[in-house]
């Protein structure tokens, strides 16, 4: 496994981030959902958020909730460079069930860096799937002995996980965190970014995508999905979705020219066949910032969250989005906003969390803010101390319409 050589280096370049381009950011930035007129929009009171702790002390969480309302959690527990990844499920959002650990090879979880932790997808008839960069005490290895792309799934009765199973069949070379999802005609998708076989730099990596079509039994080769050689920042993670309308989402971080640090979006209509390929958002910045990314599905469509230059932002997804959204930022000029996550309720409402303060070795704060319908932002907003050194925050919406948060 390759640490980021410069940890200390993209800190600094993080915290020291101008008001001035936060500031011209949000100016460029205005509200972007279709917007009705005050007189026509009901005074509807702003969804209740709670805060929650990840059960038994757990970080990483990483949460989704099901048709029938159940939530399903996993978060990583032990020593970061080698840890264990376990799974609680709850009827209620407050309490959950018994810890069932999901790795069957002891430590072969990590933690470090925040961006390499085990991701969750619900695929057909509610079943689990996980992935995750393994550790090096890991096991079954890559090709070469190199870091695996762990993945897993609840068996048949639902009782526990499967043995773990790599991926990587000729994209060796993981580094940043992958991710997965699933959908609900039984095929999965685990992804993420290694160079070409035979070559070496951030310049070269291209994003990997292997597809399951019978949930997540057998997965064919990896194929490459991105159609543009934008390399991939080397240990930024990357975050996979699948809507309801079965069409698979990538966003990852690329490192073209080694400054170029931009979001980029992948977009499958065709279960992975062919890709399509749009920038997002543009950073330059001569560092690996060891950002994650988000996604959340609504009524109204798929929205994605990003990070850039200290700054949280979430958008509609979809290259063919008419008319094109443009991006919502977190309200006031703080930097240091990392890691965002979101959720949408029933009533349209979207709720943005994201960290604060948080880097190297160092744990943070969560903030959060949720917008109207209308991408407005409501009286919902707050803060609270306390997120672990390695950790990121969850969100999910109740049926009630209230929002939850794990941290």
């Amino acid at each position: 496994m390759a640490i980021c050589a410069t940890p200390i280096v993209v800190v600094c370049v993080i915290v020291a981030v101008s008001e001035a381009r936060l500031s011209n950011a949000q100016e460029t930035r205005p509200d972007a959902l279709p917007q009705s007129p005050a007189s026509q929009r009901p005074a509807v009171p702003p969804a209740k958020v709670t805060t929650i702790r990840v059960p038994n002390g757990g970080i990483q969480p990483q949460a989704m909730v099901d048709r029938n309302g159940t939530v399903h959690l996993i978060y990583f527990l032990g020593a970061p460079p080698a840890g264990d990844i376990f799974y609680v499920r709850s009827a209620d959002g407050k309490t959950f069930s018994t810890p069932l650990r999901v790795n069957s090879s002891p430590g072969s979880a990590i933690a470090i860096g925040n961006i390499r932790g085990a991701h969750l997808a619900l695929g057909r008839s509610g079943r689990v799937h996980v992935a995750w960069m393994g550790s090096d005490k890991a096991k079954p290895r890559a090709p070469g002995g190199a870091a695996p792309m762990l993945y897993t799934r609840l068996d048949d009765a639902g009782t526990r996980f499967e043995p773990e199973r790599n991926i990587i069949q000729k994209a060796v070379g993981l580094d940043g965190g992958a991710s997965l999802a699933a959908d609900d005609a039984g095929r999965v998708y685990v992804t993420w970014h290694a160079p070409e076989p035979g070559s070496q730099g951030e310049q070269h990596r291209c994003v990997w995508v292997a597809r399951s079509s019978d949930d997540g039994k057998t997965f064919a080769g990896e194929e490459r999905a991105n159609p543009e050689p934008t390399g991939a920042c080397g240990c930024c993670g990357m975050r996979a979705f699948v809507d309801k309308e079965q069409t698979l989402y990538v966003m990852y971080r690329s490192a073209t020219e080694v400054v170029h640090r931009d979001m980029y979006l992948i977009l499958s209509k065709n279960q992975a066949k062919s890709f399509s390929e749009e920038k997002l958002d543009s950073w330059n910045i001569g560092a690996c910032p060891m950002s994650t990314m988000a996604f959340a599905e609504g009524d109204r469509g798929v929205l994605a969250a990003w990070e850039t230059s200290g700054q949280v932002y979430f958008s509609s997804a979809g290259l063919d989005s008419s008319p094109k959204s443009r991006a919502i930022g977190a309200p006031g000029n703080v930097t240091g906003r990392k890691h965002p996550a979101l959720a949408v309720n029933a009533l349209g409402e979207t709720i943005l969390v994201w960290t604060e303060g948080m880097g190297w070795n160092r744990g943070g704060s969560v903030a959060w803010q949720v917008f109207d319908k209308s991408g407005r932002p409501t009286r919902a907003r707050g803060r609270a101390d306390g997120v672990p050194v390695w950790s990121l925050v969850a969100v999910f919406a109740q049926p009630s319409g209230d929002f939850t948060i794990l941290y």
